[in-house]
């Protein structure tokens, strides 16, 4: 397959980060093969065509074999494309071919890039080569990546860029496009135009759309229906994404206090953010901290890190489900077939109780409900453990009854050990609905994070409190028969 012929593939399977985009997987070995016999005329004939994810793809497998031949290769990219390549790179492959191409060539590097990337550069960088680059840079860019940087880490601020388009009320139709084809060859996007007053406050946007198929001796103020929608830069990262998603925009203004216009967000940095959002929730369920690299770039020590300490912590509650059993000792002696059906009835709670967590911890974070809706939730999953309790329920002394049938766990009160079974886990299910509910309602309401009640957690306090529901019944219903 040639490279063109990949290229042309690559819309059909677009690149995803953390993993080798199919592009770049077909193409890497004959850029090694190029790179090896030194065809570095042919190499870079193959990397022209090449989208920016797809080359950084290819480049980290460089970088991790070998950062000089890496570095060779990222020297072969065009100006003008070396800058959006860099900032697909995650920060460990930044450090790495910075360390390559010396302060003089990333400094240039960082001035071909766009304000909201080069400031993301430097602030993976270690703080003594960031300031002495962010020194070295025009005066302009260096103002610039300073007001970005001085913004907090997960802020919106963070996110945007300074280059857009900005009209006045008073243009003309006609003069706002000249402006437009002067200056847009620098901005982010020119989608979306922006209306400011002589105070530079924002008061309203409009689609270019709009003023293409305008009259050109319209004044911009005609076209104006001063609604938009707009960020703050204090805003937290996860309310662009948010935002973006409600009103299917591809860009959107940030102001600040005053509704001064500052920058802008585009969908490409908030689609980057939603990704590691989601990807960090859902590593949280699976009862770990989240990831800081992709998977296959984390060290060792640090993926142990991040996994053993839920898992010591988990561990050491299950320790209660010893307990307990031991508090009932007596009653398994007695009746051997009660402890036979322990894995059914906790397996049913903690399987109960995950879903309702994923449930909700997904409506909180879609902004589909709020902490305050506690009792519409409670009533809502009260309801829904019933139901679901009693068909499992039924199950569950159907098994019982099935079983000693079959003479598979034979004992002489098989109905009442089915109604035992059934009762018990209806009780459950309830008891998890609830739990699982609530625990990420309240830990919202704390300010914490609700992903953090992970699926183990729910499911190892659901083992031990279940076993205290089941052998509860029991006691009351078996005592005079099988205890």
């Amino acid at each position: 397959m040639t490279a063109s012929d990949a290229t042309q593939s690559q819309a059909s399977a677009p690149p995803q980060a953390g993993r080798i985009s199919p592009t770049a997987e077909l193409l890497t070995p004959e850029i090694k093969g190029l790179l090896a016999e030194r065809e570095l005329h042919e190499l870079r004939r193959a990397l022209d065509p090449l989208a920016p994810a797809d080359i950084a793809d290819i480049l980290a497998e460089l970088l991790f074999d070998d950062p000089t031949e890496g570095a060779v290769v990222f020297r072969l990219l065009r100006r003008e494309h070396a800058g959006d390549v860099f900032a697909e790179l995650t920060g460990e492959e930044q450090a790495a071919l910075i360390a390559e191409l010396g302060a003089g060539r990333t400094l240039r590097l960082l001035e071909s890039m766009d304000a909201d990337d080069r400031a993301a550069a430097l602030d993976e960088m270690p703080a003594a080569a960031a300031k002495r680059l962010l020194v070295a840079l025009d005066p302009e860019d260096r103002r610039e990546v300073q007001a970005i940087l001085g913004y907090p880490p997960e802020s919106v601020g963070r996110l945007m860029t300074p280059d857009y388009v900005r009209v006045r009320p008073e243009w003309s139709v006609a003069r706002s496009l000249e402006h437009i084809r002067r200056y847009g060859k620098d901005a982010e996007t020119v989608h979306w135009v922006y209306v400011i007053d002589d105070r530079g406050r924002l008061i309203d946007d409009l689609h270019i759309r709009t003023l293409l198929l305008a009259d050109p001796v319209e004044d911009i103020s005609t076209l104006m229906d001063s609604r938009y929608i707009a960020l703050d830069a204090m805003d937290d990262q996860e309310e662009a994404v948010h935002i973006m998603n409600r009103y299917d925009r591809t860009a959107l203004p940030v102001v600040d206090a005053r509704g001064v216009l500052l920058g802008i967000v585009t969908i490409d940095d908030v689609a980057d953010v939603a990704e590691e959002e989601a990807t960090e929730d859902i590593q949280k369920l699976g009862g770990m901290e989240a990831l800081e690299n992709p998977y296959l770039k984390t060290a060792l020590i640090e993926m142990i890190k991040k996994r053993g300490g839920w898992l010591c912590g988990l561990f050491v509650l299950q320790l209660l489900t010893i307990g307990v059993m031991g508090a009932f000792d007596e009653q398994l002696n007695a009746a051997v077939v009660i402890a036979l059906f322990v894995p059914l009835i906790i397996s049913s709670g903690g399987n109960t109780g995950t879903q309702a967590a994923s449930l909700l911890i997904r409506a909180l974070a879609l902004h589909e409900l709020s902490p305050g809706d506690w009792v519409r939730v409670l009533r809502k999953e009260l309801l829904t453990g019933v139901l679901l309790g009693a068909v499992l329920g039924v199950l569950g002394a159907g098994s019982v009854l099935l079983l000693d049938a079959m003479d598979v766990t034979p004992t002489e009160h098989a109905a009442r050990m089915g109604l035992t079974v059934g009762l018990a886990v209806l009780g459950i299910v309830v008891w998890a609905v609830m739990l699982g509910s609530m625990f990420p309602l309240i830990l919202s309401r704390m300010g914490f994070d609700p992903a953090t009640i992970s699926s183990p957690l729910v499911a190892t306090v659901m083992d031990v409190s279940g076993l205290l529901i089941y052998f509860g019944v029991a006691v009351l219903l078996l005592r005079g028969t099988l205890l």
